[in-house]
Formats: structure tokens, sequence, C-alpha cells
């Protein structure tokens, strides 16, 4: 079995979050239970995720764990943030075939949300959470003036934009993206 690459701080965004909101209230695991519910409830979903990903069946035509285990993908995404941007806005709104004889003929599929996307994205990098990378894609601002404001990412891509370097490497990882207009 391949490793698979995993951010500490993947699935704590929310978590986080939710504390911060109830501390403002005053409460806290140890004094609502209902804080302590809803934290149980992170924590299960987080060891439900480690059991399935250790499934063979969860491999099988899974492009996200052939992104995980993957060390020349892994490194690349690593290095760069502007391909790992590139990455995670390749894998929302399009759907994703291994390029092999059965999975095409059975017209297997995969796709994520958002979300997931940029989650897989900090897995790869083993930083962050989805939220680093999540809507990532969006561009353009104005300042308060409503003027533009210069791009601090000009090599990042809108969501759903496929690169030709992140298609190639796809297609050497054993996948190619399905056109979305059949």
């Amino acid at each position: 079995m391949n490793t698979l690459n995993k951010s500490p701080q993947r699935n704590t965004f929310q978590a986080e979050k939710y504390l911060e909101r109830k501390a403002e209230e005053g409460k806290t695991p140890e004094n609502d239970e209902n804080v302590a519910a809803m934290m149980d409830y992170y924590k299960t979903e987080a060891e439900h995720r480690k059991e399935q990903e250790q499934d063979p069946a969860w491999r099988e035509n899974n492009m996200e764990y052939d992104l995980r285990s993957t060390a020349w993908i892994c490194d690349k995404a690593k290095a760069s943030e502007d391909y790992a941007q590139n990455l995670y806005a390749a894998m929302c709104n399009n759907n994703f075939q291994r390029n092999d004889l059965m999975p095409i003929l059975r017209d297997q599929r995969w796709s994520c949300s958002w979300r997931y996307a940029g989650g897989i994205v900090a897995d790869m990098r083993e930083q962050g959470d989805y939220i680093d990378w999540y809507c990532s894609g969006i561009r353009g601002g104005h300042d308060l003036g409503g003027g533009p404001v210069e791009d601090p990412y000009p090599n990042w891509v809108g969501e759903s934009v496929v690169t030709d370097e992140i298609r190639a490497d796809l297609k050497r990882l054993g996948w190619i993206v399905v056109d979305n207009d059949e």
C-alpha cells in the first residue's frame, strides 16, 4: 500500500471556528453537552475517514487516492502554490475517468466538491485545510475607491479550468478529464 499524504490540519477549520463561536457565548465542551457532542461528531468523522482510507475498495478508481499517494505529483504541489491552486481548480466542476478500458466502457467517473478538492490539495501539500484553497479561483477585485486591484496571483485560474500542465500530469497519473459537453 502506498502512503497517503495527509495534512495534520485537515478537517480542523470547521471545528475550530465552531469552538470560537461557542466560546463567545461562554460555552465549551467542558460546560455544555451540545458543544461536547459536536466535538465528538468532528472526531468521529475524522476517524471514519481514516478507516475509509484503509479500505482497498476505496482506492479503486479513486483519483484522490492516486493524487495523495503519488510522490512526484505531491512534490509538485508542495513546491509550487501556483501548481497546487491549478490542480484544485481543475478538480472543481469537472469529471474524471481512469484512462483504462473498463472504467471508460462502464462510464465510471470521479468528481468532488470544491471544498473537498481544497482538502485534497491540503493533504497533498501536508499542510493546511480545505479553506486555504476553497474559492481561490475567484479572481478580480476592487479597492475601497472602486479601482481595480492588481492580482497578487497571476498564475492562478478559475474553478473548472484545466491547464495544459495539469491535464498532462493527470494523464501521466492515469486520468483523463471527461468533456462536460457530452
